[in-house]
């Protein structure tokens, strides 16, 4: 069979790879787009999610045997302490790695939570700092590249409050797509309580309080179109959003937004130019490098039954391989390979924002379950010299109660069906009006905040294979090393001392209760603390100023194969406290002008000979 020839062919069709190959497609490149995961319509997603009995993240794919998806509910904690994984991911830290991801046709943007605060100024300079990594690029290289993907993604927020309260340097006169998303209810309720007030932070040796202030947060949501000056940048951002209507509040953002309203990367795959084509249950298994390192094109592997090892295999060559399959799998693929690891960093650094939960009840009712899952947060803790001393965190006001802390509402109905008001303990369980009312007291004071801890590169948390353990098709099996160190494990006691203090100007009652035995528990200094994973994989080909100490330089091509690029959060050298589909989406625009630019080259090349 002859191999097929592309430009450039694009592994992933998430995030990182749908933006990859929209913006390479519009330049008149041939590209081709390998996706492992299937397609299935958002239709049956939602339904799907409506009737799977646990909601997590991917409870709205469809079951594929030959690509499965990690998922939260793969932990489990083992008889007498540790954890135990099953599912794609093999295990073998001190603690367990908590995220999981998609392997679908849009990847883990499918079920993103639709938050996009950009990283600080400050972020990139981390290693000024604490332990973490400072970038070989500084927020002023990457800026022009957040303000392109804000226009793809439709970002809502305040611009205005983004400068004062964060401290971004946007540039004068810039206007977000999107008019903010409104603040809940809940966060207008810990506004009144906390505004202006301020809290001690234990780890910080100096007596200056920080003040509180609660902060909207940027979202990949669409709202109201902003007004804009008739610019082209302007009609970018209004045809990138015309698809979609405003958010309508429906609180199932995870993983299905029912109407539309939050970005994915199919709503940029719906605009991919005649040049871009997509295949997916076509899982590459090789990239083919050529005598002298240059990446010539991959191998894959195509199947058409998700129950079945069946497939057939081809092969695609291309003048350039983008490989955007997440974090994991990036690593996966070149380790497999035996490609880009001359600085033996490849699939080591393995990051994500560690998150410790914590929740209450409110003394009014708060209007839990209502709109995105977060709306507003507190960012007095993201910056400054107490990042020597401890991570730092950034704390989200979390709009659905206890849902990621203790579970669904189902649970407090079982309780009271069961037990009786727990409140007033009488063992017997209660109906009609009694239960009609005690529930809605309960759940209806229901609230949680969510600290997500800035975690440093550290060598010793990588990504290995398993030979000797293989998927379906007979693909090595990653294997997961993951631990945190006590830079982190002193920012989220720090957390829950602020949290501490937030609750007592709240005059909230405490419910938070971390018990040994569930996966993500440990001990720090005699307290106990839990922490969760919030599916921000990072590091695993971590960008630098050196091929001796990194995987890819600064527009994420690998330093050893001239025409493979990596790109996504793997590349990321620090992750700050940002959630960071957007600097994902900004760091992807920067990479293709790098792209646009070998390819000019090569065929300059083919031209002239």
């Amino acid at each position: 069979m002859t191999a097929e020839r592309f430009d450039a062919v694009v592994v992933g069709a998430g995030f990182a790879g749908s933006l990859v190959a929209d913006r390479l497609g519009r330049r008149g490149w041939r590209v081709l787009v390998l996706e492992a995961g299937a397609e299935q319509p958002p239709a049956e997603q939602l339904q799907a999610f409506r009737t799977a009995v646990a909601k997590v993240p991917g409870s709205a794919l469809a079951p594929n045997a030959v690509v499965p998806s990690p998922e939260v509910l793969d932990l489990a904690a083992r008889d007498g302490g540790g954890h135990r994984a099953t599912g794609h991911l093999l295990q073998n830290g001190e603690l367990p790695y908590g995220s999981g991801y998609l392997r679908a046709n849009g990847g883990s943007g499918l079920a993103w939570t639709g938050l996009t605060p950009r990283m600080h100024p400050e972020d990139f300079r981390a290693g000024d700092f604490g332990p973490a990594r400072s970038w070989p690029i500084g927020y002023d290289e990457l800026e022009p590249y957040y303000r392109a993907a804000e226009r793809e993604i439709g970002v809502a927020a305040d611009a205005d409050e983004q400068r004062v309260r964060v401290g971004l340097p946007l540039p004068e006169g810039y206007v977000f797509p999107m008019r903010p998303v409104p603040p809940s209810y809940l966060d207008q309720v810990v506004a009144a309580g906390l505004d202006g007030r301020s809290v001690r932070d234990p780890a910080d040796p100096r007596p200056t309080p920080v003040e509180l202030r609660v902060v909207g947060t940027p979202s990949g949501r669409a709202t109201t179109p902003a007004t804009f000056p008739a610019t082209a940048e302007a009609a970018e951002a209004a045809e990138a959003a015309a698809d979609r209507p405003a958010c309508a509040g429906s609180a199932s953002c995870i993983p299905v937004c029912p109407t539309g309203a939050k970005y994915t990367p199919l709503s940029t795959q719906r605009r991919w130019p005649p040049t871009v084509q997509l295949r997916t249950q076509a899982v590459v298994s090789r990239v083919l490098v050529d005598a002298g390192g240059r990446a010539t094109g991959v191998e894959y592997q195509a199947y058409r039954d998700p129950a079945s090892p069946r497939h057939t295999r081809h092969t695609v060559h291309a003048d350039v391989v983008v490989l955007a399959a997440h974090a994991v799998e990036n690593a996966r693929l070149m380790l497999a390979g035996g490609l880009a690891n001359s600085s033996d960093q490849l699939g080591r650094n393995l990051m994500d924002h560690p998150v410790l939960l914590t929740w209450g009840l409110m003394p009014e009712q708060t209007g839990p379950y209502r709109g995105p899952g977060s709306t507003s947060g507190i960012e007095g803790f993201r910056f400054g010299a107490a990042r020597a001393h401890r991570a730092p965190f950034r704390i989200e006001i979390g709009n659905w109660g206890w849902s990621w802390a203790v579970g669904p509402v189902d649970g407090d109905i079982a309780e009271l069906l069961h037990r009786g008001d727990p409140a007033a303990p009488t063992g017997i369980g209660l109906f009609g009006k009694e239960l009609r009312q005690a529930a809605r007291d309960r759940i209806g004071r229901q609230f949680a905040l969510q600290f997500e801890m800035e975690q440093e590169a550290d060598p010793a948390n990588r990504v290995t294979l398993d030979h000797a353990r293989r998927d379906l098709l007979g693909n090595p099996r990653p294997v997961l090393t993951y631990g945190l160190s006590d830079y982190v494990k002193r920012g989220m006691a720090a957390a829950k001392a602020v949290s501490d203090q937030l609750f007592a100007l709240l005059g909230a009652e405490d419910h938070t209760a971390h018990h040994p035995g569930l996966p993500g528990y440990f001990e720090y200094q005699g307290a106990p603390l839990r922490f969760h994973g919030a599916g921000h994989g990072a590091g695993t080909h971590i960008m630098g100023d050196s091929p001796a100490t990194s995987v890819v330089d600064s527009a994420q091509r690998c330093w050893d194969h001239p025409g493979l690029y990596a790109v996504g959060c793997g590349s990321m050298p620090s992750v700050g406290t940002s959630n960071p589909s957007l600097t994902m989406a900004a760091m992807a625009l920067l990479s293709c002008e790098r792209i646009h630019q070998d390819l000019t080259n090569r065929h300059r090349i083919s031209l002239s000979t």
